[in-house]
């Protein structure tokens, strides 16, 4: 047995019963005592990282990759499969293009690329407040409402309107060439999060949950692609031997 289980097990469940404590809705913690939630809060956070820390190196210890639970066949083709590229290629031509259209009208159009005052306005309409009893705020999550009022203080919205239109057109081109899918599904899931966070539904909920897809396929993903040959010359996840038909022999 590995001299790491006994730690993993032991923040695993003290990560759990936090996050239990933080988010039961039947236990709440009374808002006279907010410095303790935010304690628990923060606990959990750290014994979380902890918990993929100890986790990634019990990965890296022998045995720590074997798979003890198989997926179903259909899974592992989809996801591994060269030939499964072929069900990826027009969600990643639909992610694609709609990321590069969405980027491009933001680059020709105005109050992106002049100051940012189209992403300024649409961030002081996320973080207001309404009065009591006339609706609910478009923000759900505090920490999200006091980031977003942070940029606007700081007027960052004349570097991060740039940052996000070329941002969404560098998926689009990474999506649609094929060029590291993963990391460009990644990125864009991460643009849809941030969208959705703010309030704004659209076609972020499609986007994320296709892009989720794109990830958890990406070795594949790409296969029809650039990404056929970028990621075995990185040295991940082909052998070149296997994808010409030759099989190979473990030294």
């Amino acid at each position: 047995m590995s001299s790491l289980s006994t730690p993993v097990k032991v923040f695993g469940v003290l990560t759990t019963v936090l996050l239990l404590i933080v988010v039961n809705p039947w236990f709440q913690i009374p808002d006279d005592q907010a410095q303790l939630r935010d304690l628990l809060t923060y606990a959990f956070w750290i014994s979380f990282i902890v918990l993929l820390v100890l986790l990634f190196m019990e990965r890296n210890r022998p045995g720590g990759e074997t798979m003890e639970i198989e997926g179903p066949a259909f899974t592992r083709f989809l996801f591994s499969n060269s030939k499964a590229g072929l069900f990826w290629l027009p969600i990643r031509l639909f992610l694609g293009f709609s990321w590069l259209e969405a980027g491009w009208h933001k680059f020709t159009g105005e109050g992106w690329m002049d100051g940012g005052a189209a992403l300024a306005g649409y961030w002081a309409n996320a973080v207001a407040v309404p009065e009591a009893g006339a609706g609910r705020p478009a923000i759900t999550y505090e920490w999200y409402r006091g980031f977003l009022q942070l940029l606007i203080d700081n007027n960052a919205q004349t570097w991060f309107a740039p940052l996000i239109t070329f941002g969404e057109m560098a998926v689009g081109l990474g999506l649609i060439l094929g060029i590291l899918t993963g990391f460009a599904a990644f990125f864009g899931s991460m643009m849809n999060m941030s969208f959705m966070l703010a309030g704004s539904a659209s076609t972020n909920p499609v986007l994320f949950t296709l892009a989720i897809g794109l990830i958890l396929a990406w070795k594949v993903a790409g296969y029809y692609g650039v990404d056929r040959w970028l990621l075995p010359m990185l040295g991940t996840p082909w052998h070149p031997a296997i994808l010409s038909g030759k099989a190979t022999t473990p030294a």
